[in-house]
C-alpha cells in the first residue's frame, strides 16, 4: 500500500544507533545515508526513511501515530524491544505480550519520541 514511511529526527546519528540495532534484531540490515542526508532502512518489502525536517524546524512525534513493523517470531519481537531500550528507546504501554488475536507485540518510543510497534502476524 505504501512506498515508504518518513519520520523526522533532530539527531540522525542517535537515530541511526537506535534503528540499526532494532532492525538488526529483526534480521534486517543497517540503514544507509542517501545523497540528501536521509537514513533509509529497507525491510520486508517496505522502507522507513528518517530525515531532519526540510523546513528547518525541530522534528516532533505524531500525536496518535504509530508505525508498525512486522516481525517473523516472538523471539524477534523480544530482541527488537531489548535492542531498542538498550539504544535510547523507551518502553511504553504494556510489556511485550500476546494479544487476543494471537499477535505478539511490543511498543517503544524512539529517541525522538516516535511511537513504534513490532509484532508478529495474528493467528489466522
Amino acid at each position: 500500500m505504501f512506498t515508504h514511511v518518513m519520520i523526522g529526527s533532530n539527531d540522525l546519528e542517535r537515530a541511526r544507533g537506535f534503528y540499526d540495532a532494532t532492525f538488526a534484531a529483526l534480521g534486517g540490515k543497517a540503514g544507509r545515508m542517501d545523497e540528501r542526508g536521509r537514513l533509509i532502512y529497507a525491510y520486508a518489502g517496505g522502507r522507513l526513511m528518517i530525515t531532519k525536517p526540510i523546513d528547518g524546524n525541530p522534528a516532533t512525534a505524531a500525536n496518535g501515530g504509530t508505525i508498525g513493523i512486522v516481525a517473523a517470531s516472538r523471539d524477534h519481537v523480544l530482541a527488537w524491544h531489548a535492542a531498542g531500550t538498550a539504544n535510547g528507546g523507551t518502553a511504553i504501554e504494556s510489556p511485550p505480550s500476546e494479544r487476543p488475536n494471537g499477535a505478539f507485540v511490543a511498543y517503544l518510543r524512539d529517541p525522538d519520541g516516535n511511537k513504534l510497534t513490532a509484532r508478529t502476524q495474528p493467528a489466522q
